[in-house]
């Protein structure tokens, strides 16, 4: 925990159009995640913004998949003002994905934990390994693994949990977009004895390959905005059809005309996934 904290937010789960997202902080979440490192047990977290959230309620198995989830943090605005609105959780803040991310690296650098990423592309990996060393040198990257970009083959998850064993991490990062890193740390969360953090877009951000939002834009969640500006063709669907449909079922639970019941947890194996 920051030293300068003087309190720790962790409200619990919190039911956001049935999806379960946890009213917590920085602090919290990175407290829970270093835990689980250090104690070598298992921990499914995720960040999710509004198209993470909508993924769930538009998929009733993945929103089971989310809610088996042990920390699903509020990644974007619109989901931490749900929080406020609709639990009274009083977030100052929300739990974005990539600052998680680098406060997660700082305390394993500190604790001399290793870590492992996994997924993108092995250029980016590359240039975010170059650029994790420069901002944190005593950071341990026990290894790295590019994404195959296909369904996993038979055996293929007990063979990539084997290489994440051996390499004595004791963090994983996977930055495989929403929601295939989802499916694939659910996929992976009974193999892998470590905490295992669905990132998105963080390893692009950190290695450079995407330039971060101006700080107002990302108070007032225009986060959206900006990325559609970047990246129009692949994100215009995502922004202009589920922002809207967020709002209209938020509305709904809000003035109890839609129950928005959660999916209970999700238990059952996957059989294939993508790696």
């Amino acid at each position: 925990m920051d030293p300068g904290s003087l309190t720790v937010i962790d409200q619990g789960k919190q039911n956001v159009l049935g999806v379960q997202v946890s009213a917590v902080d920085y602090d919290s979440a990175v407290d829970q995640v270093m835990s689980a490192a250090r104690d070598g047990r298992s921990l499914a977290v995720t960040a999710l913004a509004v198209h993470g959230v909508m993924t769930g309620v538009q998929d009733r198995a993945h929103g089971a998949r989310l809610n088996a989830f042990d920390l699903v943090t509020p990644d974007g605005q619109p989901v931490r003002w749900a929080l406020n609105l609709l639990h009274r959780a009083r977030l100052a803040d929300r739990v974005y994905g990539p600052e998680l991310t680098l406060r997660v690296l700082r305390a394993s650098a500190e604790q001399g934990l290793p870590v492992y990423l996994y997924g993108s592309t092995e250029q980016t990996l590359e240039l975010l390994v170059r650029k994790l060393h420069e901002r944190f040198p005593a950071l341990k990257i026990a290894g790295m693994e590019a994404s195959k970009f296909r369904p996993a083959q038979p055996g293929e998850p007990e063979q990539i949990a084997a290489r994440i064993k051996e390499s004595g991490a004791r963090v994983v990062m996977v930055g495989l977009g929403c929601p295939r890193q989802e499916i694939f740390v659910y996929g992976m969360r009974h193999l892998v004895d470590a905490p295992m953090l669905a990132v998105g877009a963080a390893f692009d951000y950190h290695a450079g390959g995407l330039k971060n939002p101006p700080a107002w834009m990302q108070k007032y969640a225009l986060e959206w905005l900006w990325r559609l500006g970047l990246e129009p063709k692949r994100l215009w669907r995502r922004y202009v059809l589920l922002n809207p449909a967020y709002l209209a079922r938020l509305g709904a639970q809000k003035a109890h005309l839609w129950r928005a019941t959660p999916p209970a947890p999700a238990t059952e194996p996957l059989n294939t996934f993508a790696v």
